[in-house]
């Protein structure tokens, strides 16, 4: 049984009667009367199965087959002449089948079932070889029975590769890694994986890099620009802090996760895409939406499938462990001569900070312990930073009665100070772009 099917004919009796017959067989049948708006349904779709008639008012079904098949459609053709010159060359430009009508329902519902399933299983082996290519086990994210709940929504929503992902969760969770874990196990893993982070940039500045725009569109504008929802087609758009998404380009955005077209800066001509987008905050988009910072449609059109990270506190005890080995196995290819090997008293040190910098906080403790510990056999409390160093039960209590961003504030204030104030390696070493620091400095007054 095919899940998807797009049908494309121009008469009606055939439309209803064919599309009611796969309906009733469990299809979601999309129905289009020409060859445009067969293509948009097409872009829009991505069905698992298109039944395309031959004879269409605005183009030949043979020319709709060729433009179908160079998205990578699976095309059965229907034509009322069954000669077998157009079998030939329909089969030639890669139709799946081909039947004459009046159909027989039972073969056609039949020949589509077929289809899908080789569709399925294209799908699959393109799964497969993305995995083996890329390396990404998103079996790292954890082994507790929250983390594990968690990595199989991870794997669905890879499969499902034209639903719209909101990764949630504090600064630092891992929300980017998550997002690559998606693309790289989608069958989109091979077209690119584009991120652009929402926060610090102008809307004009953000609205150009993501739709482009043409030559004069505003003053520097001196040649035209693809935007990077075009140099995504075929793959995925990462937009990570999109809780900072300017109120002026939420529409815009709306628009093109609806209907998978924009038109470019200054520009006239609708340009139609094939992209999946995640999407990231660390904000509470409920809140913003009741708060009228947020588009309450958008918001929704976002959250189709939402995931949320947890705190790295949050985690079990073998969580943190897994989370642990698995940093220092990442970073161990790129410190050759550093141990990734820790000291049983470093480790117990290690899973009972607070981490309030989450997984990006780990990561930097982790990649400079090695480096300090390079030529030893393991990474030593000496290896540690000061405040790691000290541990114990009195460091737990002062954490217990600070608030988060009591917590964030003193770390933030800790690292610019020992960077003598310099926000580039500040924010370098806090894993957070130079705009988020500077809107942090602000939100906590800090006078460095």
């Amino acid at each position: 049984m095919a899940d998807t099917v797009l049908l494309i004919d121009d008469e009606p009796d055939v439309v209803r009667a064919v599309g009611a017959y796969l309906e009733r067989t469990g299809a979601e049948v999309t129905r289009a009367v020409t060859a445009e708006e067969g293509m948009q349904a097409y872009e829009r779709v991505r069905p698992d199965v298109v039944i395309l008639d031959l004879h269409l008012p605005d183009a030949h079904g043979l020319d709709v087959l060729e433009r179908l098949k160079g998205q990578g459609a699976a095309v059965i053709l229907l034509t009322g002449n069954g000669d077998i010159e157009t079998a030939v060359k329909a089969m030639q430009l890669g139709a799946e089948n081909f039947l004459t009508k009046p159909v027989d329902m039972t073969h056609l519902a039949a020949a589509a079932a077929r289809v899908a399933e080789k569709v399925r299983l294209r799908r699959q082996n393109a799964l497969l070889r993305a995995r083996e290519h890329l390396g990404q086990r998103v079996e790292t994210l954890g082994v507790s029975p929250g983390m594990q709940e968690l990595e199989r929504q991870v794997q669905l929503l890879a499969a499902s590769d034209r639903t719209t992902v909101l990764l949630t969760g504090e600064s630092g969770t891992g929300k980017g890694w998550v997002a690559r874990i998606v693309h790289s196990l989608s069958p989109r893993a091979a077209g690119p994986f584009v991120e652009v982070n929402c926060a610090g940039l102008s809307a004009t500045f953000l609205e150009s890099e993501l739709f482009g725009h043409e030559k004069g569109a505003f003053t520097d504008a001196k040649e035209r620009k693809q935007g990077l929802f075009e140099i995504a087609d075929g793959g995925t758009i990462f937009l990570d802090e999109i809780g900072d998404l300017a109120s002026e380009l939420q529409p815009k955005l709306l628009k093109v996760l609806e209907t998978k077209t924009f038109r470019r800066l200054g520009g006239t001509r609708e340009i139609t895409v094939d992209v999946r987008t995640v999407a990231a905050t660390n904000h509470d988009l409920t809140g913003d939406v009741d708060a009228g910072r947020f588009r309450e449609d958008l918001f929704y059109r976002l959250s189709v499938m939402p995931l949320h990270l947890p705190a790295v506190r949050e985690r079990a005890r073998e969580d943190r462990l897994a989370l642990v080995t698995r940093l220092l196995s990442d970073l161990k290819p790129a410190l050759p001569g550093c141990p990734a090997e820790c000291a049983t008293e470093v480790l117990e040190r290690l899973l009972s900070a607070p981490w309030p910098g989450n997984v990006r906080e780990m990561r930097n403790v982790l990649e400079r312990a090695m480096i300090l510990a390079r030529g030893q056999a393991q990474i030593g409390l000496e290896h540690l930073p000061a405040d790691l160093r000290k541990g114990g039960a009195a460091a737990e209590r002062r954490h217990v009665v600070q608030s988060l961003s009591d917590v964030e504030r003193a770390h933030i204030e800790r690292t610019l100070r020992h960077h003598a104030g310099n926000r580039t390696r500040a924010a370098h070493e806090l894993g957070i772009s130079r705009a988020t620091l500077i809107n942090k400095i602000k939100a906590y007054a800090l006078d460095l």
